[in-house]
């Protein structure tokens, strides 16, 4: 996606993401931490171009519901997850999680999300917004949720599949 096979990362990784997840959940009154899972970047621009974020989410980060439905121009969904959408600069993928591993979550799943965002475009200019654009970027994120949500431990993978869905569905109030 980047144009390169090269890179190196700044992110804190996996295991450290999955418990960041679990201590937020574990907080009560205090808003969730959103670090940084993934950062990538290029040998010739140190500066992350590839921004990889997973966090707990509350219900206004959804596109669909209206709350965030300004930011739609563009962006597709798809059948995938709670919600899964992409366009040519960014792609965003919501879960919930039951888990022993995640306190509460037996009576109301967790709510994870998962965004995939540029902080630049590659050469010059954002790639076309086309399926197979968004498609790649999805492939990437549902990669990085699956593995997210195994090692939680989230009961039927917090209702990913093994292999991402290309399924594109309307927006909410569409015909």
């Amino acid at each position: 996606m980047l144009g390169t096979h090269e890179h190196h990362s700044a992110g804190i990784g996996l295991a450290r993401t999955v418990n960041v997840l679990i201590e937020d959940q574990a907080r009560e009154g205090r808003p969730p931490g959103h670090p940084s899972m993934c950062e990538v970047a290029t040998e010739a621009s140190p500066k992350s171009e590839l921004d990889i974020d997973v966090w707990l989410y509350d219900r206004g980060a959804l596109y669909d519901d209206g709350a965030a439905k300004w930011w739609t121009s563009g962006r597709h969904l798809y059948e995938m997850g709670r919600e899964a959408s992409t366009d040519n600069k960014s792609a965003s993928l919501f879960a919930q999680c039951a888990s022993p591993r995640l306190k509460g979550s037996d009576k109301q799943p967790a709510r994870i999300g998962a965004s995939l965002e540029f902080d630049k475009p590659t050469k010059g200019a954002y790639p076309p917004n086309t399926p197979a654009t968004r498609e790649a970027y999805l492939t990437v994120l549902h990669s990085v949720t699956l593995a997210v949500v195994k090692k939680l431990g989230c009961e039927d993978d917090a209702g990913l599949p093994e292999k991402p869905v290309f399924t594109e569905k309307k927006w909410r109030g569409e015909q």
